[in-house]
């Protein structure tokens, strides 16, 4: 018999998962995950063990799947091995527009505070103008103290020479066109931050207003370096608020004692597999489920590929393994061997 994860009915869409772990270790039935509705999912696990491993065949199940888009956030390049299977789209170093941000998000992108002298004139620049360069004119015309537009204008060249912003940049109608790769590798924080804030509030906005005729799913790798960044407030809304205009939600991150409380709280589908810092062990122990009767770290999987998942929608906690990738995957380390032998 197989189960889906995520559901408690019979009907709807759902995708290959793995196999329950039997207690000798042996394949047991086929495990589900639900792709009908939408799902926040948390997958946490330390390096080697599988994390990166389980995303991509989250992805391959949810670009199979009609009626759902994934979205992915890749800022290690992990996923970069789907850009020759039909129907994904890989797109590296990513843009997008200048006023998908709001004027809040910009002055937090720069490190300014919008109450002061040089904030407040970039909080006018976007809310003004519609380009990085109408923003840079607006500020360098403005009646300021000239203090104010050289610190101001001084950020605007920040932002400008990240090459993160287009006026033809992407927007949520680009990206659930096809399964997409957001490859944000090339990136450094704040600009990677800034995409991902503009994509993820771009696809919020989308389904609230009914302009896209998928169900997209954010899937965003190393998820507390997003958590910690200016795309964290976009995280948050659809963690919060998604549900209702059917935006769904996958992180992983190695560190989940990183992640805010919401970000654990309010997953239905928790995906875990082997953590060994106290930290994250105790972070998963705060979140812990009623009807899980044990502790994670009593559980806690210790071979590569195993993994605990909670299930918020039939309340019950199961060990399985991870089914094997149809992609080959992208998120291995290089190793010394590999190339003493070439």
């Amino acid at each position: 018999m197989t189960d889906v994860l995520g559901r408690t009915g019979d009907t709807g869409v759902s995708g290959g998962l793995g196999t329950y772990r039997a207690r000798d270790g042996s394949a047991g039935a086929p495990v589900r995950i639900d792709l009908d509705g939408p799902h926040a999912t948390l997958v946490v696990g330390k390096r080697g063990y599988g994390k990166s491993y389980t995303l991509g065949v989250l992805i391959e199940e949810l670009a199979e799947t009609a009626g759902v888009t994934p979205v992915v956030a890749d800022p290690m390049g992990a996923f970069r091995t789907f850009a020759d299977v039909s129907g994904f789209d890989v797109v590296e170093n990513p843009r997008v527009s200048a006023d998908a941000l709001s004027p809040r998000a910009w002055c937090e992108l720069l490190g300014l505070d919008h109450e002061d002298s040089a904030g407040s004139l970039v909080w006018q620049a976007v809310a003004k103008t519609g380009s990085l360069a109408g923003m840079h004119e607006y500020v360098s015309d403005a009646d300021v103290a000239r203090t104010t537009r050289r610190t101001a204008r001084n950020h605007l060249a920040l932002a400008d020479s990240w090459g993160v912003f287009s006026p033809d940049g992407l927007t949520a109608t680009d990206c659930v066109a096809s399964a997409t790769i957001l490859d944000c590798s090339g990136y450094d924080d704040a600009p990677m931050n800034a995409v991902v804030r503009a994509i993820a509030d771009d696809l919020y906005r989308a389904r609230v207003t009914d302009s896209v005729a998928t169900l997209p799913w954010l899937v965003v790798d190393e998820a507390h370096a997003f958590f910690d960044g200016i795309a964290g407030a976009a995280l948050e809304t659809i963690l919060t608020r998604g549900r209702r205009p059917g935006v769904s939600f996958v992180a992983a991150t190695q560190r989940p004692a990183a992640l805010p409380d919401v970000a654990v709280s309010q997953s239905d589908l928790l995906v875990a597999h082997r953590l060994t810092s106290r930290a994250d062990c105790e972070a998963l122990a705060r979140a812990r489920p009623t009807y899980m009767h044990r502790s994670f770290a009593d559980r806690m999987p210790e071979t590569p590929g195993a993994a605990l998942v909670a299930d918020d929608a039939t309340e019950n906690v199961h060990e399985i393994r991870i089914r094997e990738r149809h992609v080959e995957h992208g998120g291995g380390s290089p190793s010394a061997s590999e190339f003493a032998n070439r």
